[in-house]
This record gives structure tokens, C-alpha cells and sequence, in this order.
């Protein structure tokens, strides 16, 4: 019985086989197919956008022009080359390129998608004086730069770098007379514009403190709060370290016109910033006058210092944290402060719309971190005059959409009495001073709003400290 199972089981596995193997070639005869086609080139060539070459990436389908400054790309028909056989959808026309535009290459059966970004450079890439770079505002033409207090104004040689193909009058190397804003004509070709530029000097007196959680400013590990110091410590002359741990040991604070304190390293406050002698000490230095900058995390520390009332911080609190982090191809990150044009905190911000500017260039790494307030969806603020009158704060800045600003907090000062210093919160996820490599440790491309950033900050400093 033994012998004749096995034979009649060798016998059923012999016969299964031989049925997968009448399949397998069925099958293969009966998906021989000649018009699937494969064994062809669907790599885009070149694309130029007025003559000039884009720079194709086949990895990604990434294609960037950029084009010389005076060229319109509002509605431009490029010239594409394809390999041999190959189409092209949507058809190559007219197309407006100050958005990205998706094609897509198919030859055969096969397929490839690529997307073009093109961007104008603007005419002035740099305009600085002793070192010191210039605000550049494209829009509103208007170039300003701040000196030291003891420069003389009258007779400073600006170094200008210019696009392609642009000249500037007065040019680059001459000495001119700023003691008045003057204007300086770039052109190119038959196009021709006018910038006007403003040189003023620092106010004397202006002391500002850096508050860090290092023990001293060399200790600083997080690369957005170290580059946010390098930055402070270039741009003022009268600047201080303090750590948390001078504050609570008894630091006197009263020589300070305005405190700045950048936390990025983590979306909670560290517990030194919440001891109570700590706490005590910065309450004390604004009931004095002393002035407070609150930035990305640091939006946080308003309730545990009095600025608004308990359960009225910061409703919305999140960010990447390495090594994740993300790339946005296709937006910039910008605000609004339609109706706040005035406000001293936004002067000399290279805007692209009325009340409108970008913090962070699109195709730049980011990490998002982020600490302000939604507003009609969450807290039961209803609108932005709910949120002020239950914080008591005055909102400055939202969204770039947000024209209204109903919907976020993130920027917004904080008044004091007659007597107490102000505050200024900056909460965007936008404000972001450095840009770290993604996680396969690819270095990012420069963010080329970091101006805006820059003067937004040097604007809320001297505001706060006058």
C-alpha cells in the first residue's frame, strides 16, 4: 500500500508539471505581442525658452530656464527637441511660464514627464556698501541699506552685481552722495528701469541680547539658531549673548533695549525657559520697558509670560525635525499683511504683490516649524478681531491667502502699558534661517527670499528698541 500511494503521488506531480508547463507557453504565445513597443528613446533633448537652453534633469523630469532679465515668459512658445519617433503632449504653443508647466514625452509605449519651471533674473542681483548688502525690492524698485552709526554718507562706492547683459547708472565703483535716497537707472536693451535707493545709519544706543538655551554662543548646536546669531551679531554693533542659565542666576537684563530669543530645536519649551526665577526675571525686564522678540518655537513662551491669557497661545504647533523635512517644487512661502503696508515691520520687504512677500523659495529644503494661531476654525476666535480682543494682541500677518487675515496668526505684536515694553512674535514656518541637506544629505539650493527674512527681522528689532 505504501509503494502504490507513492506511485500514484509521483504519478500526480509529474502530470501537474507537465500541465504548468503547457501553460507557461500557452501563455507566453498567447502575450507575444510585436506592436508593444519598448526599445525606444523617450528622453527629452533640449528645451529653450528664448533661446536659451534649459538645464534637464532625466532623473527627476526637473526642467529650470532661466532667462535673462527683460524677457517676458507671460506667453512664450519654446522650442523642444525630441528623439526620433517621439511625441509630445500637451502640443508645444504659447504657454505661460511664470508657473510650472507639465509635458509629457511618449514614444512607443513608453512615456516621460517632465516639469518646466523658467524664471527671470531680476536686473541687480547685489548691491552692497562696505560690505553691508542691500534690501532689494523688485517690486516697489527701491533698494535700502542700514550703516553704522558713525558712517559717512556722503561719499560711499556701492558694488553692484547686475544680470546679463544689464547696465546701471550710476555704475558700480562710484562714489556718490547718499546723504538723499538716489536713483539709479538699469537697462537692457530697449527696456529700462529706475530703482531708488536709501542709505540710512544705525541709531546709536541700540543694545540687543541674544537669549540662547547654550551655555554661550559657540555652544549653539541647532543650525537655524546659530545662523540666526551669526546674522544678529554681524548686522548690530552692540550685541550680547545671555543663556537661560545667566537669566536664572541673577543676570541684570535692564541694559537691554530689546531680548531676541530664536527656539527651533524642539516644538516644546525647554524646562530652564519655564523656571519660575527665569520667568520672573523676563516679566520684570518688560514691566521695565524691555522689548521681546519671540520666534518659531519660541512663539510659544507668550503665555508663560503674561502676554496673553491663559489657553490663548499658539493653537497650532508642528514641524519636521531631521532627518525628514521636505522639498516644495512648485510654491514659494510667503505672507500677507494687506492693510499693515505701514506697519514699520514690513519697510523695504521685496514684495510680489500690494502687502504681499515670500519668506522661503520654492525648491528649497524645509522643516516646517511652526507655532502661530488658526483662528476660525479652532479656539473659538471666529475672526482676527475675535483673536485680538481675547489676546489682546494685534494681529500683523498671515497667509498668503489669508488678504483678510482671519484665518492664521503669524506674525503679531504684543503692546505693553504705558510702561511695559512691547512684543513681537514671528511664528511662520517660512522663517527659516537655515536650510539643512535632505536625507540623503543632498545640499539644498539657496533660499533666495532669506533678504525678506533678514530685513523682517532687523525691522522688528529696531521697532522694538526705539
Amino acid at each position: 500500500m505504501q509503494r502504490n500511494f507513492i506511485e500514484k503521488a509521483g504519478k500526480s506531480r509529474y502530470g501537474f508539471l507537465a500541465v504548468i508547463f503547457l501553460l507557461l507557453f500557452s501563455c507566453q504565445e498567447e502575450f507575444d505581442n510585436p506592436d508593444f513597443v519598448i526599445n525606444v528613446p523617450v528622453s527629452m533633448e533640449s528645451f529653450r525658452i528664448h533661446g536659451v537652453e534649459g538645464d534637464i534633469n532625466q532623473n527627476t523630469g526637473e526642467v529650470l530656464v532661466t532667462i535673462p532679465y527683460g524677457n517676458s515668459i507671460t506667453s512664450v512658445t519654446p522650442a523642444v527637441t525630441l528623439p526620433e519617433g517621439a511625441s509630445i503632449t500637451p502640443a508645444v504653443g504659447a504657454a505661460d511660464f511664470n508657473r510650472v508647466v507639465e509635458y509629457t514625452v511618449m514614444n512607443g509605449n513608453l512615456y516621460k514627464k517632465y516639469r518646466v519651471r523658467a524664471q527671470v533674473l531680476q536686473p541687480i542681483l547685489r548691491f552692497a556698501i562696505n560690505g553691508v548688502n542691500g534690501s532689494i525690492d523688485n517690486t516697489a524698485r527701491t533698494i535700502s541699506l542700514v550703516l553704522p552709526a558713525d558712517a559717512d554718507v556722503t561719499a560711499l562706492e556701492p558694488q553692484i552685481e547686475l544680470s546679463t547683459g544689464v547696465s546701471i547708472n550710476p555704475p558700480s565703483g562710484e562714489s556718490v552722495d547718499f546723504s538723499e535716497p538716489v536713483v539709479y537707472t538699469v537697462s537692457s536693451g530697449s527696456t529700462s528701469t529706475q530703482y531708488t535707493v536709501t542709505v540710512s545709519r544705525q541709531s546709536s544706543g541700540l543694545t540687543v541680547a541674544y537669549l540662547s538655551t547654550a551655555a554661550n554662543r559657540a555652544a549653539i548646536s541647532n543650525p537655524d539658531e546659530k545662523e540666526a546669531a551669526d546674522w544678529l551679531f554681524n548686522k548690530f554693533s552692540d550685541v550680547s549673548f545671555i543663556s537661560f542659565q545667566d537669566v536664572a542666576g541673577g543676570r541684570s537684563l535692564s541694559e537691554y533695549a530689546v531680548i531676541w530669543w530664536h527656539h527651533d530645536a524642539a516644538t516644546d519649551l525647554p524646562a530652564i525657559a519655564l523656571d519660575a526665577r527665569v520667568v520672573t526675571a523676563l516679566k520684570a525686564y518688560r514691566a521695565e520697558g524691555g522689548n521681546l522678540l519671540l520666534t518659531t518655537f519660541a512663539t510659544r513662551y507668550v503665555e508663560a509670560l503674561g502676554l496673553v491669557p491663559q489657553g490663548k497661545g499658539p493653537n497650532n504647533v508642528f514641524g519636521d525635525f531631521l532627518p525628514n523635512g521636505f522639498v516644495d517644487r512648485d510654491n514659494s512661502w510667503g505672507i500677507s499683511f494687506r492693510g499693515n503696508e505701514g506697519h514699520p515691520v514690513f519697510q523695504g520687504l521685496e514684495t510680489y504683490d500690494t502687502g504681499k512677500a515670500y519668506l522661503l523659495e520654492k525648491g528649497t529644503f524645509r522643516l516646517n516649524h511652526t507655532a502661530w494661531w488658526f483662528v476660525n476654525e479652532w479656539g473659538g476666535y471666529g475672526d482676527g478681531a475675535g483673536w485680538r480682543q481675547q489676546t489682546g494682541g494685534i494681529n500683523l500677518a498671515s497667509e498668503s491667502w489669508d488678504d483678510h487675515l482671519n484665518g492664521r496668526v503669524g506674525i503679531a505684536e504684543f503692546p505693553g502699558s504705558a510702561t511695559d515694553g512691547n512684543a513681537v512674535i514671528i511664528a511662520f514656518g517660512a522663517y527659516d534661517w537655515f536650510n539643512e541637506p535632505d536625507a540623503s544629505g543632498n545640499p539644498s539650493q539657496s533660499n533666495g527670499y532669506k533678504h525678506n527674512i533678514e530685513r523682517l527681522t532687523e525691522n522688528a528689532i529696531r521697532y522694538l528698541g526705539e
